[in-house]
């Protein structure tokens, strides 16, 4: 991730609906005080960037794709609550959803250049049939 050879993409489902289609999340996170698990956004915490593009928008929340530039703990989860948007489902920086029951996150591809080849490598993992069921 450091020397930005590592792309991770994830698909996430938030709540509601944000202004911007697309951009970045450039806020800076840290552990919330008094907290062995909770991140927080903070002035003082590590850099952290989240680019987004929302793939569709439905009644009551969106189908997001992200591309962590950074990968700190819990980084979506926290950038899209702090912008009033938490993912779908999630009860620790969000609130439980009917629609599904563990937070909307997915993990969909990641690729490096691989060390001897040097050539690019992609690897994907289908969306989860209860995320499938949302979209």
């Amino acid at each position: 991730m450091k020397e930005h050879t590592l792309k991770k993409t994830y698909l996430c489902i938030i709540e509601g609906a944000v202004d911007k289609k697309n951009g970045m999340i450039n806020l800076p996170i840290g552990r919330k005080n008094g907290s062995i698990i909770e991140r927080c956004v903070d002035s003082s915490g590590q850099p952290s960037k989240t680019i987004y593009e929302v793939m569709k928008e439905y009644e009551n929340y969106s189908f997001v794709r992200c591309i962590l530039e950074t990968g700190r703990t819990h980084q979506i989860r926290v950038h899209f609550s702090h912008i009033g948007h938490p993912l779908l489902g999630d009860t620790l920086y969000g609130k439980p959803s009917d629609l599904i029951c563990r937070q909307a996150l997915h993990s969909y591809q990641i690729s490096f250049i691989h060390p001897i080849t040097k050539k690019e490598q992609f690897f994907t993992c289908p969306l989860p049939d209860d995320m499938k069921c949302l979209i």
